[in-house]
């Protein structure tokens, strides 16, 4: 550190001098005499007993407590499917197994494995098929409910 101006009262220039970098000027001024050698903190005290701890919530700190553990991160997402009652329009939907279907289906939206996958069944119907062209990557399971949405829009034609 260099040299620092030193004010007096009022703001107005202290004689020539430089700070008190250890403090015994203030405890002279306070006491008499020099400051007595002994630990120091950086909390402060009013009477010489240590100040409790204190929980400053929703800032995520704390003073003196031990800070709480980090919360655990959520589960991997696994498979999870979307599924809607829809009906075909009059070209019905393609699929791989047998087709085109028409009528009164449902959808079904998979999403496993970083991708997702479009199925559908004549309502009721035990078997699945998959949609042709109804699988792509998708990076953000999250997303799964806009896909689903869409593919909705798009093959749900009950007027034609």
């Amino acid at each position: 550190m260099g040299d620092q101006a030193v004010t007096g009262s009022g703001d107005a220039p202290a004689p020539e001098r430089t700070p008190d970098a250890t403090g015994e000027d203030a405890a002279a001024a306070a006491g008499g005499g020099t400051a007595a050698p002994g630990p120091t903190s950086a909390g402060m005290t009013a009477d010489g007993t240590p100040a409790a701890p204190a929980d400053v919530s929703g800032a995520g700190m704390s003073a003196d407590a031990t800070p709480a553990a980090p919360a655990a991160a959520p589960p991997a997402p696994g498979p999870q499917e979307r599924t809607s009652d829809i009906t075909a329009g009059p070209g019905g939907v393609m699929t791989d197994e047998v087709g085109v279907v028409t009528g009164d289906l449902t959808l079904r939206t998979e999403y496993a494995d970083g991708q997702v996958t479009l199925r559908v069944q004549y309502k009721d119907a035990d078997e699945w098929y998959a949609v042709t062209g109804g699988r792509v990557p998708l990076a953000d399971p999250a997303a799964l409910d806009a896909v689903h949405t869409v593919a909705v829009a798009l093959l749900n034609r009950p007027e034609g």
